[in-house]
C-alpha cells in the first residue's frame, strides 16, 4: 500500500460535508470525549446535589440494566436521536462555560504554558495531578478510529465545534474555582456548580442522556471488536445476531451480558465515579501508548519516511509515559482492575493464537489429483449405500489442488461416503470489511467442485445461504445438474439432497505434551465448550449437517513399556 492511500475505500459522498453528516458525527464520535460511562454515575450522584438522601446506586443499576436489555433490538432507532442530543449537550457545555468565564476573565491566563510548568515541576506533588488531568482526553481515539463512519471532513469540521465547547466549559470550571479560592467545596462538583439552581435538574437530565449515549457507543464498539476478533480467531466463536438491515449493526448476546455483569460488579465495588478515576485513566493511557506504537509500525511497514516514525515515537511516548506514571500512583486504589480485565482478555487471545498454531502445525494437505480416480470409482460404486446426493466439506486449504488429509480419510476410509457430486467449500476472511465474492473451480467436471468465498471481516459468514446462492447460479448457467439421481425422484425434477460434513477435533488421550502446550490446549478446549459449534458459526442448517469427531494428536505416546506374557 503506497503512502497516502487507505486500506478501506470510501465514496466521494461519504466525505462530503453536510449538515446531516455533521450531526451524525456528533452523535457517533464525540460521545466519549464529551462524556463517558464514568459520568453516568457522576451525573446521577450528581442527584446527590439535589438531595443527599436519594439512593444513587439502585438508580445506576436500573439504568445499566435497561441499557443492556435494549441491545437486542439494535441501535438503529436510538441512533437517530444521538446527534441532536449531543448537539444540545455540547451547546450546554459551551454556554455554561461562557457564563462562568464572564465573571472572571483572568482564567485565560491559564493558556500561558509557564503556569503548567510551574505546577508540574515546581509545585510539590503537581506532577501526580496528571493522572486526573488525563481524563479530559478520554475518547480522543474515536477521532481516528471512527473515520470510516462519518468521513474525515465531517470529523475535522465538527471537531472545531466540539473542542471549543469543551475548552469553554473547562475554562468556566476553572473560573468558578478561582472565584472560590480558599473556600471549602465540601465535595461539590464544579461542573454542576456552574448551573443555576432552577436549571440543575434539567442539566443533570441532559448529562445523563449524553452519558448513556457514550455508554451505548462503548457497548456497540465492544460488539464490533469481539466480532472482528472472532473473524481472526482471537476469540471463541459465539453467537452473533444482526438485529436490523443496517450494515455493520450487530448484537452478541454473550458479550452483552458479560459486559452487564462486569458493569454491575464495578458499580457495586467502587460505589462512586471518583473512585474509578485510576482504573479509567490507566486504561486510556495504555490505549494511547499502544496506538503510538502501532502507528509507528504502520509508518515503517508502508514505507513512509523513517524520520517521521522515529520522531513521532519518542515525542508521544514521552508525554504518554508521564501520564502513565502519574496514573500508576493510584494503582492500588482501583487501577489494578484495568490490568485484571486486560489480562483475562489477553490470556484468552494468547491461548487461541498458540493453540491454533499447534493445530495448524498438525494439518497435513494432500494433492487432490492423487485420489481423483478413486473418488470417481467410489461415486459410481452402487454396491456402497449412497451417503448423500451432494456431499459438502468445509476446507482450510488455500489452494484448489490441495485438501486436508482428514477429509480424504473421512470420504474414503472412515466410512466410505458415496455421493454423486462432492463439494469443497473454502472461506477466506479478508482485511476489507464488506467484500463478498466467490470463485468456482470444476476440479472434476460434474463430480468434484470447489467454491471459494472471499468475505469481509464484518460480513456474517452465512455459508448455507451463500452456498445455496452459488448453486442456483451454477444451475442457471448449466454448469451443474442438481436434479436427484434417484429415478423415482429425478423423473419429477426434484432436487437431490445436500449434506455438510463438519470435522470437530478433540484432544486425544494418546498425547504426551510439554507442560506449556498441555496448559494451552486444556484451556483451548475449555474455552471451546462455551463457544458456538462450527456448524452454527458458519450458518449451516443443522438438519443437513453431520459432525465427525477427529482426535487431535499433538505428541503421541511412544515410550509405552508393555510386555507379553504366556
Amino acid at each position: 500500500m503506497p503512502p497516502g492511500t487507505h486500506p478501506v475505500s470510501s465514496s466521494s459522498s461519504h466525505n462530503k460535508i453536510t449538515a446531516a453528516g455533521l450531526l451524525v458525527t456528533l452523535g457517533i464520535i464525540y460521545g466519549d470525549i464529551g462524556t463517558s460511562p464514568l459520568y453516568v454515575m457522576k451525573s446521577i450522584v450528581g442527584l446527590g446535589v439535589i438531595d443527599q438522601s436519594i439512593p444513587t446506586i439502585p438508580i445506576v443499576l436500573g439504568i445499566i440494566t435497561g441499557l443492556f436489555m435494549i441491545q437486542r433490538f439494535g441501535t438503529n432507532l436510538v441512533g437517530k436521536f444521538f446527534g441532536p442530543i449531543m448537539l444540545i449537550w455540547f451547546s450546554m457545555l459551551g454556554i455554561l462555560g461562557v457564563i462562568s468565564i464572564s465573571h472572571d476573565w483572568t482564567i485565560f491566563r491559564a493558556i500561558n504554558p509557564v503556569y503548567g510548568y510551574d505546577l508540574l515541576v515546581l509545585h510539590p506533588g503537581g506532577f501526580w495531578l496528571l493522572g486526573a488531568v488525563f481524563l479530559c482526553t478520554t475518547g480522543g481515539e474515536a477521532l481516528y478510529s471512527d473515520l470510516g463512519h462519518c468521513g474525515k471532513h465531517n470529523v475535522r469540521v465538527s471537531w472545531g465545534f466540539v473542542k471549543l465547547c469543551l475548552l469553554l466549559n473547562y475554562f468556566g470550571q476553572g473560573a468558578y474555582l478561582i472565584r472560590h479560592d480558599g473556600e471549602m467545596l465540601n465535595g461539590a462538583n464544579p461542573f454542576f456548580e456552574l448551573m443555576a439552581p432552577w436549571f440543575l435538574p434539567i442539566g443533570i437530565g441532559i448529562a445523563t442522556f449524553a452519558a448513556i449515549i457514550a455508554s451505548q457507543a462503548m457497548i456497540s464498539g465492544s460488539f464490533t471488536f469481539i466480532n472482528e476478533a472472532i473473524r481472526f480467531n482471537f476469540w471463541p466463536k459465539v453467537k452473533v445476531i444482526y438485529p436490523s438491515d443496517v450494515r455493520g449493526q450487530l448484537y452478541i448476546p454473550s458479550i452483552n451480558w458479560l459486559l452487564y455483569v462486569g458493569c454491575v460488579i464495578v458499580v457495586l465495588y467502587f460505589g462512586e465515579s471518583s473512585r474509578m478515576e485510576a482504573a479509567y485513566g490507566l486504561a486510556i493511557v495504555t490505549t494511547f501508548i499502544m496506538t503510538t506504537i502501532l502507528l509507528t509500525n504502520y509508518l515503517l511497514i508502508y514505507n513512509y519516511p523513517k524520520w517521521m516514525a522515529y520522531l513521532l515515537l519518542p515525542f508521544y511516548l514521552t508525554i504518554e509515559i508521564a501520564f502513565l506514571i502519574a496514573n500508576l500512583d493510584k494503582f492500588t486504589h482501583g487501577g489494578w482492575v484495568t490490568l485484571l480485565i486486560a489480562s483475562i482478555l489477553i490470556t484468552v487471545m494468547i491461548v487461541l493464537y498458540y493453540s491454533r498454531k499447534i493445530r495448524n502445525s498438525l494439518v497435513e494437505f494432500v494433492k487432490v489429483d492423487e485420489f481423483l480416480p478413486l473418488l470417481e470409482k467410489l461415486s459410481d460404486d452402487t454396491s456402497i449405500p449412497k451417503y448423500s446426493t451432494h456431499l459438502v466439506y468445509l476446507t482450510s486449504a488455500n489452494y484448489a489442488n490441495e485438501i486436508e488429509e482428514k477429509v480424504v480419510y473421512s470420504i474414503l476410509y472412515k466410512q466410505p461416503k458415496r455421493a454423486d457430486i462432492y463439494w469443497f467449500v473454502h472461506v477466506d476472511v479478508l482485511d476489507e470489511p464488506y467484500t463478498l465474492e466467490y470463485k468456482v473451480t470444476q476440479i472434476m467436471k460434474g463430480k468434484l467442485i470447489r467454491v471459494d468465498f472471499r468475505i469481509g471481516f464484518r460480513i456474517d459468514p452465512r455459508i448455507n445461504i451463500m452456498f445455496r446462492h452459488v448453486v442456483e447460479e451454477l444451475v442457471r448457467n448449466k454448469e451443474v445438474d442438481i436434479v436427484s439421481r434417484y429415478p423415482s425422484l429425478g423423473n419429477r425434477g426434484l432436487t437431490g439432497d445436500f449434506r455438510f460434513v463438519v470435522m470437530e477435533k478433540f484432544l486425544s488421550v494418546d498425547n504426551e505434551l510439554p507442560w506449556m502446550q498441555k496448559i494451552i490446549m486444556d484451556m483451548y478446549f475449555l474455552l471451546k465448550r462455551g463457544a458456538l459449534p462450527e456448524e452454527k458459526a458458519f450458518g449451516l442448517d443443522t438438519s443437513s449437517v453431520s459432525v465427525e469427531k477427529v482426535p487431535l494428536i499433538v505428541n503421541p505416546v511412544t515410550d509405552l513399556k508393555i510386555h507379553r506374557i504366556q
